[in-house]
């Protein structure tokens, strides 16, 4: 099950479980859309993959117990800005990469 963190690793920015602007890649790394786009260039810096919208987990239990109330999202911080010297290095690399062939 997706933790849902609760901010993006670089900037810091507010993801809450409702946050359309979340994205993830497949190990739930989790950044905002906009340093997605303009600092990490679609190349997640922890494992080189590319990224996706974060689903969004119902708020109300519809069917089945699969809400928020039951599975709620994490609050664990993982603050970790990307050094773009270092990032900027990767990207060379594999940016060229489509990243369903990374």
């Amino acid at each position: 099950m997706l933790e849902l963190r609760p901010t993006c690793e670089h900037c810091n920015r507010a993801l809450p479980p409702e946050a359309t602007e979340a994205r993830i890649c497949s190990y739930e790394c989790t950044f905002c859309a906009e340093c997605v786009d303009n600092v990490l260039q679609n190349v997640c810096p922890n494992c080189g993959g590319g990224f996706a919208p974060r689903p969004v987990r119902p708020s109300v239990n519809w069917r089945g117990d699969n809400y928020l109330g039951k599975d709620p999202a994490s609050t664990v911080i993982r603050h970790k800005p990307v050094d773009a010297a270092a990032h900027a290095k990767f990207l060379a690399k594999i940016r060229a990469i489509p990243p369903e062939d990374r």
